[in-house]
């Protein structure tokens, strides 16, 4: 997320993925003032104008917040509230309206005093490398784009090739040349490139995709062990031991690794970590949380006021608080646990 400080009371914001939107949704509070551009249609009071019709034009407003709520399937934030104040005296003060806040919309908050938890959230800063993913085969190639703990998988695309004719007629350079336009559209400044997939078709797009000068400024990785490519071969690194070990600075093999520690306490009887809202939300009244993962599925089914300000109390205790969604399989895990798991930092009684 990107931000910048205006005043003791105000921070301008612009989110950058999802994470940050769930970020903004455990800052922003009822009785806070957001401030942001919107569009109005205002009619207009001409000679020989229609008094049907009006004229949409650009405004600032600030509102009062009294319901923020987050929609993590569509990612965005609904913030809405009264009108305090706005550029156009045509937009009538204590009126409703709600700002949509979706990735890269621009708004400022307010508050009259922010909270030590707050100061920290506005200030964390999101994992700046993503990776670009390339499952790659003679057939079909698969690009997922991964940040955090969000996975994007473009459509699959194709090269036609199939038995004889790939042996006869099919140049695959063509497929290689189809396949670079998609990778340079996609990938980021400061993202890697892990190209994998069955055979050898990996290496040679690799040598190709490498006498691109655009592609010489990123780190270029071959895995081997994924023999599936297209979509397949995506969802099947993002689940393999191999992610781990190349990918092991990401927030996606934290918490891959964090979930493969709480099966194997749970396998040998443990009690130091929980599943479920109740038993971590007890764990927490100890201070016993370590670490915490949560998917968006305990904001769907639980009351989201009463979720937000329960994660906020466990990272105010010094606790990690790490997201996921169901775009991966680990989302996918969490989900199936109760929505929210936890290590402990110590064992505590039933």
């Amino acid at each position: 997320m990107i931000s910048k400080v205006i005043d003791d009371n105000s921070v301008s914001v612009i989110p950058e993925d999802s994470d940050d939107l769930l970020t903004l949704r455990r800052i922003v509070k009822k009785g806070d003032r957001i401030i942001g551009d919107t569009t109005r249609v205002i009619k207009q009071e001409k000679d020989f104008s229609r008094p049907d019709r009006g004229e949409r034009i650009k405004i600032r407003i600030s509102i009062e917040v009294e319901k923020p709520s987050l929609d993590s399937v569509l990612d965005r934030l609904r913030l809405g509230g009264t009108i305090v104040e706005s550029t156009n005296e045509s937009v009538p003060h204590g009126s409703h309206h709600s700002f949509v806040v979706k990735i890269d919309d621009a708004v400022t908050i307010f508050k009259k005093r922010w909270s030590l938890i707050e100061k920290k959230l506005i200030r964390s800063k999101n994992q700046k490398f993503g990776f670009l993913l390339v499952a790659i085969d003679t057939g079909e190639c698969g690009i997922g784009k991964l940040k955090g703990t969000h996975l994007q998988i473009l459509p699959n695309m194709y090269s036609g090739s199939s038995g004889k004719r790939y042996k006869t007629n099919f140049n695959i350079e063509k497929f290689f040349e189809y396949v670079l336009t998609a990778v340079l559209s996609s990938i980021n400044e400061n993202d890697s490139l892990i190209i994998f997939g069955p055979g050898e078709t990996k290496k040679k797009f690799t040598n190709f995709l490498q006498k691109n000068p655009l592609i010489k400024k990123h780190q270029v990785q071959v895995v081997e062990g994924i023999d599936s490519g297209g979509e397949d071969g995506i969802y099947m690194f993002t689940k393999s031991r191999i992610m781990k070990e190349i990918m092991s600075e990401s927030k996606l093999a934290t918490v891959s690794s964090m979930i493969d520690e709480i099966m194997l306490r749970a396998n040998k009887k443990s009690r130091k970590f929980t599943m479920g809202f109740d038993e971590t939300q007890k764990a927490n009244q100890f201070g016993a949380i370590d670490s915490l993962i949560f998917s968006e599925k305990i904001i769907q089914t639980l009351d989201e006021e009463k979720v937000i300000e329960f994660l906020n109390d466990v990272e105010e205790k010094g606790s990690k608080v790490f997201s996921v969604d169901s775009t991966t399989d680990l989302g996918l895990r969490v989900t199936g646990l109760g929505g929210i798991v936890s290590l402990l930092r110590f064992a505590i009684s039933n």
